[in-house]
């Protein structure tokens, strides 16, 4: 069988006592153990399937905040076959009702916040034909309260699924075009959860702080005890590294997984008041690049054996490569400085790794012989099993996205980059963000590694203003938006080749980015903004 949620059961076998779930409550913390949340998740699966009539293949929306409730009954949908449906809420009202009507959900679980629009935006609910409400009354809308169909003692048999049965739909962010919504199977689930404990050494037992909800459900599937902090997850940024801290320190976490906004945060403040983390073995962080300098004082807080990685992927495809702080700090950060990319590391034995020339056409046909040589940049494209097979009703997104090869596909990122002589990938930006000049095509990344060396850059962006290629700057605090300084900032980029380009400097107080991770800067917006304002500085 390979219903993802046995995995979860193994580890209820190995040590039903061990602490699963670790949620703040109030001042204090609230705990259940794989055994606790085992007979929560049984007791869900037989409500939903007897007072509810859930059955296989039925695609239930879920609009559940971060609470226990959230991870018992995703593991209950995987237990009865049906296909949890995830959307972040966070991308806008528009985008998020736009993935409802794509995806059709034929049930809804929310708490009444959630029921409540759906009664109000009706249109886009309209396929919704069960209702369940979480901690809440269903007056308003009918349907069942998730409370009243709890069914202690009742065993559940797991839903036979194969690994390629659709397990779940998780929605892209919708950060550098439209939310799509990406079709997971139990076995990439598997492959995912597998492969990411080896990369990091992930054993049973051990201790996370989880600052990112969709990887907690990877961590229990790995034994791990996830701890989740008191915070705001669809506003990563707005963290307190006092309150991250403190979950830490309590439960003497062995892991942290933060975005890098979280990071860059903790290595501001924490320092400041003389404070480390000591317990942590690694840091895990994704969902846009992080500069070296920010590895760098990151590590400043950390013990000298632990390590930050960074894994390179997408929702389409987790993980595809992994690089530590150590490699970043003792070579590869000095090349990005040079202006050489961001190098996302070593790609994981399971999954293969081409570049193809730059094309904003669909591919009809993989050809082997069109693949680009070391170091030259091009689109990356991958195959392998934690690689989705598709889109949920985007056959045109497919099209786009997905190059048959026989009997597999090979996935498109929508990134650009190049492999190196020794195997590692280079990340030298999105797709949709290179700058299209009468001198060729600027590529972001390579360039803005550059900038981000200079100490009063926070970050920067290289964007489009008519047919040129310039550069935006939001500074570190404490600094001053003169136009002396955005000279000084310019000239690091005199002599580095793929700098030749940039002339003019924008300042900007608080760049826009991706409501996901608070990570990815929205560039064209950027552009868009700095095509009506005046250039602070330019080089004469």
């Amino acid at each position: 069988m390979s219903n993802f949620v046995a995995r979860f059961e193994a580890h209820v076998a190995r040590d039903p006592e061990q602490p699963a779930l670790i949620l703040p409550e109030g001042r204090s913390w609230a705990q259940r153990s794989y055994g606790q949340v085992q007979e929560r998740v049984m007791a869900a699966a037989a409500g939903l399937r007897d007072e509810v009539g859930l059955r296989p293949g039925q695609r239930v929306m879920m609009l559940v905040p971060a609470g226990f409730e959230f991870f018992e009954l995703s593991l209950a949908l995987w237990k009865l076959g049906c296909v949890p449906v995830l959307i972040d809420p966070g991308m806008g009202m528009d985008g998020f009702l736009s993935c409802v009507s794509q995806v059709k959900p034929q049930v809804l679980i929310a708490i009444p916040k959630g029921m409540l629009l759906s009664k109000i935006k009706g249109a886009a609910f309209a396929s919704v034909q069960e209702r369940v409400t979480v901690n809440g009354w269903t007056w308003l809308w009918g349907g069942h309260r998730y409370e009243k169909c709890l069914k202690s003692g009742v065993q559940v048999t797991n839903h036979d699924a194969d690994p390629d049965s659709l397990a779940a739909i998780l929605f892209t962010s919708g950060s550098t075009g439209p939310a799509k919504g990406v079709r997971y199977t139990h076995g990439m689930f598997s492959t995912q959860a597998d492969r990411i404990a080896a990369m990091y050494g992930i054993e049973p037992g051990q201790v996370e702080v989880s600052c990112f909800l969709p990887f907690a459900m990877f961590s229990m599937a790995m034994g791990s005890t996830c701890v989740l902090p008191d915070m705001d997850f669809a506003k990563p940024a707005t963290a307190s590294p006092a309150k991250i801290q403190e979950a830490l320190d309590h439960f003497r976490a062995d892991q942290l997984v933060a975005s890098p906004a979280v990071l860059a945060k903790m290595a501001t403040e924490l320092p400041a008041k003389g404070q480390r983390l000591e317990s942590l073995k690694r840091v895990l962080t994704f969902g846009a690049p992080i500069p070296r300098t920010l590895h760098l004082s990151f590590r400043e807080i950390l013990a000298l054996d632990a390590e930050i990685h960074t894994p390179y992927g997408a929702t389409e495809s987790l993980p595809v490569a992994t690089i530590s702080s150590q490699e970043i700090l003792n070579e590869t950060g000095a090349r990005s400085a040079a202006g050489e990319g961001t190098c996302v590391g070593r790609v994981d034995p399971s999954i293969r790794v081409e570049i193809l020339p730059i094309s904003d056409e669909p591919v009809s046909q993989w050809d082997p012989n069109s693949t680009l040589a070391a170091g030259e940049v091009g689109e990356i494209c991958v195959q392998g099993p934690q690689v989705s097979k598709g889109y949920f009703e985007r056959p045109d997104a497919n099209r786009a996205a997905k190059i048959p090869d026989g009997d597999v596909f090979w996935h498109r990122m929508g990134d650009l980059g190049y492999l190196d002589g020794e195997g590692r990938l280079w990340f030298c930006g999105r797709k949709g963000h290179r700058v299209q000049t009468p001198g060729g095509p600027v590529f972001p990344v390579p360039l803005e590694g550059v900038y981000n060396e200079h100490p009063a850059v926070r970050r920067s962006a290289i964007v489009q203003v008519d047919k040129q290629a310039v550069l935006v700057v939001e500074l570190k605090p404490g600094h001053s938006a003169v136009e002396s300084l955005g000279r000084e900032i310019l000239a690091l980029g005199e002599q580095v080749a793929v700098c030749k380009p940039i002339s003019t400097l924008y300042f900007h107080s608080s760049f826009p980015v991706d409501r996901r991770h608070n990570a990815k800067i929205h560039r064209p917006e950027l552009g868009a903004w700095a095509a009506d304002q005046q250039p602070a500085a330019t080089l004469l």
